[in-house]
C-alpha cells in the first residue's frame, strides 16, 4: 500500500532517542503490555479517533503493529493524516522488532 513510505527499525530508533516522533503501537492492549517498541504508546486501531488530541502535531507519528502485511499500521496511517498529521509506518512490525535484538518493554521491566 506505503511501503515507499514506510521506516526502517534503525531510524525510527535515531528518530526516537532525538525526541522527533511519537511512536504509535496500534495493536490490542493484551499484546502491548506483553511486549512493545521501548517508548511506544498503545492506542488500539479502533480507539484512535478519541485520543488524537493527545499527540504532538510537532512530531511526526510512527505506527506499528503484527508485522509488515498487518493492515492495522495501515489504517492508522490513514486515519492519522486524514487528520492531518504526518505519518509513516514502520517498515516492519513488533515481532520483527524483538528478534532483531531492539530496545523492548514489557510488564516485567515496567514493575521493576
Amino acid at each position: 500500500k506505503d511501503s515507499l513510505d514506510a521506516i526502517p527499525a534503525e531510524k525510527l530508533l535515531q528518530m526516537a532517542k532525538e525526541d522527533l516522533i511519537t511512536v504509535l503501537d496500534v495493536r490490542p492492549k493484551e499484546e502491548f503490555e506483553a511486549g512493545h517498541v521501548q517508548g511506544a504508546i498503545n492506542i488500539p486501531v479502533e480507539e484512535l479517533e478519541q485520543h488524537l488530541a493527545e499527540f504532538n502535531p510537532e512530531h511526526e507519528i510512527v505506527a506499528y503493529c503484527r508485522g509488515p502485511h498487518c493492515i492495522l499500521a495501515f489504517d492508522a496511517v490513514a486515519q492519522l493524516r486524514e487528520k492531518g498529521f504526518q505519518a509513516r509506518r514502520l517498515e516492519d512490525g513488533f515481532p520483527e522488532w524483538r528478534i532483531a535484538g531492539l530496545p523492548v518493554e514489557d510488564n516485567s521491566s515496567n514493575t521493576h
